[in-house]
């Protein structure tokens, strides 16, 4: 592990990474690769989760290449020394600000999306004019394959390479001194990451999770709610960072809330033989998805088979804050339904949680929604949809607090892996006598009126 690192500084420190045209060069190159590799990538995602190439296409693949498109449009842009306004204490004088690539970066990947969270970092870190250690989720270990074989194959390993593997490379990883880490994945294992980049000061990126909540309002329009909702929730299983972890709805509106979203599961054939759906990752994830399920507390679903690691998508109801389904983020198709009465008690309880990495209400009420996104931290979120904001380049995108630090996509991508060097450029031709020694009281009353005293 440190072979490779001191490989990807001494890569670095010549300035090979630095100039724009090797950065435009390599995200084309990248772009490229993946249409290449895509069906391959495709194969071994519906290994690691029988998902079918059509939701592969749209969670995987859909937003690198819109993400990779702007990135390589906008580099050139975003890489540009800035003017920025001086002050009368350095009249004549400029004042610059330099974005700078950082080093050699670290991306530990999460298996949810193995190809889209493995990926999308690298593209602001390759903008951003570093080198790159990657670190694919061993639990895909179909998709973490063909990525490192994709990689290794298509680009110089003191520039972007892989690490395969479990616990102890990455331990390995987290002892060397980069310059950088970005990591995706739990809020435990987050620790773990944190506390292992203090030890050497480098600058962390956590996008973690949490229990994203969704408010819907008495006025909510319920159809479009629930299609939205089953559509965000059990995509991908419900195995998403930013998936609803539970709903609270006004309780005059929980019994049609409740018919229209056990019709709209049934309608949408959630099956793995119809590739409509996927797998829970792992063994071990099942049984804490059936540890969280009180059979009595079920409204519709709770069919399984261990065997194939399915579980269909799952409703609760009559759950309390007690219950052990509401601990942890559930990361996976199980769906508690809460109700409120009062608006302020649901912002309470909300309150009452680590802050989310999501937070979504469905309402017409644009001062209820203004009211509750003014009061609720998180670390994003949407107004009457789900999931959807993840897609807008534009927005950054991350956590706050215990859902994560830091963020990325689009330009926020390229700033995560830039540091902004602020530069003052002073002339020769005249300089400021008031601030060398002797001081005095005269040359003390002629700065406090300069600075407007």
């Amino acid at each position: 592990m440190e072979a490779i690192v001191q490989k990807q500084k001494q890569y670095f420190n010549n300035n090979t990474t630095r100039p724009l045209s090797f950065r435009i060069g390599q995200l084309k190159k990248l772009k490229s690769v993946l249409i290449r590799y895509e069906q391959e990538l495709t194969k071994a995602i519906s290994l690691d989760f029988q998902k079918g190439g059509f939701n592969t296409f749209l969670t995987e693949f859909t937003g690198l290449y819109v993400d990779l498109d702007k990135t390589i449009k906008k580099v050139g842009k975003w890489a540009k020394t800035r003017r920025v306004g001086n002050n009368m204490l350095n009249v004549p004088g400029s004042s610059l600000i330099i974005p700078e690539p950082l080093g050699v970066c670290l991306i530990i990947a999460a298996w949810n999306y193995p190809v889209n969270l493995t990926i999308a970092p690298a593209i602001g870190a390759i903008a951003g004019g570093n080198t790159i250690v990657l670190k694919p989720s061993e639990l895909a270990s179909h998709t973490s394959a063909v990525l490192a074989g994709m990689i290794r194959e298509n680009f110089d390993p003191s520039f972007f390479t892989v690490v395969e593997g479990g616990i102890k490379e990455t331990t390995e990883l987290l002892e060397q001194k980069f310059d950088k880490i970005f990591f995706t994945g739990s809020v435990a294992v987050g620790k773990v990451v944190y506390q292992a980049a203090a030890k050497n000061l480098i600058p962390v990126t956590l996008e973690l999770g949490g229990k994203s909540p969704l408010v819907v309002a008495p006025d909510a329009n319920l159809k479009i709610c629930i299609k939205r909702l089953v559509w965000g929730k059990f995509i991908n299983a419900g195995q998403t960072c930013i998936a609803p972890d539970y709903v609270m709805v006004h309780k005059s509106i929980e019994t049609p809330f409740l018919e229209l979203l056990k019709k709209e599961i049934t309608s949408s054939q959630f099956s793995l033989a119809n590739q409509n759906y996927a797998q829970i990752i792992s063994e071990k994830h099942f049984d804490r998805m059936m540890n969280l399920i009180p059979p009595e507390k079920i409204f519709t679903g709770g069919e399984y088979d261990r065997a194939n690691r399915f579980l269909a998508p799952t409703v609760l109801i009559n759950i309390s804050p007690e219950d052990k389904v509401m601990e942890d983020e559930i990361f996976g198709p199980i769906l508690p339904v809460l109700t409120y009465e009062d608006i302020n008690s649901a912002v309470t309880f909300i309150k009452s949680k680590p802050k989310p990495l999501a937070f979504y209400v469905f309402s017409e009420s644009s001062s209820l929604c203004k009211k509750l996104l003014n009061e609720i931290s998180f670390g994003g979120g949407a107004v009457n949809d789900v999931l959807m904001h993840f897609s807008n380049d534009q927005l950054p995108f991350g956590g706050v607090g215990h859902s994560g630090m830091g963020n990325y996509h689009g330009e926020a991508g390229f700033r995560n892996f830039s540091h902004y060097k602020s530069v003052l450029h002073k002339p020769t031709w005249f300089e400021f006598p008031l601030k060398y020694y002797p001081y005095s009281n005269w040359k003390l009353a002629i700065i406090k009126r300069v600075i407007g005293l």
